[in-house]
């Protein structure tokens, strides 16, 4: 799985994760834990102002094969 978070048109981070085989008909859970960029608190204001253009792809790939792509906008508030 490959994931990549923007803004505008930036490339705010990129992941790379590599999951284990899965039994087939099994239900199974992932956690990661992974270190998060630290964004400028400029940054931070413009992500807020500008609702949705904060943008994040997910590329899913059995074999390197690309068997799905989700797309996301996301809202973020003040806190």
């Amino acid at each position: 799985m490959i994931e990549r978070h923007y803004f505008r048109d930036t490339l705010i981070r990129s992941y790379d994760f590599t999951f284990g085989f899965c039994i087939p008909n099994s239900v199974n859970s992932w956690e990661a834990i992974y270190p998060v960029p630290e964004l400028s608190e400029d940054r931070v204001q413009q992500m807020i102002a500008n609702e949705y253009e904060t943008t994040s792809d997910s590329f899913y790939f059995v074999d390197n094969k690309l068997v799905m792509h989700n797309k996301a906008a996301y809202k973020y508030a003040d806190a």
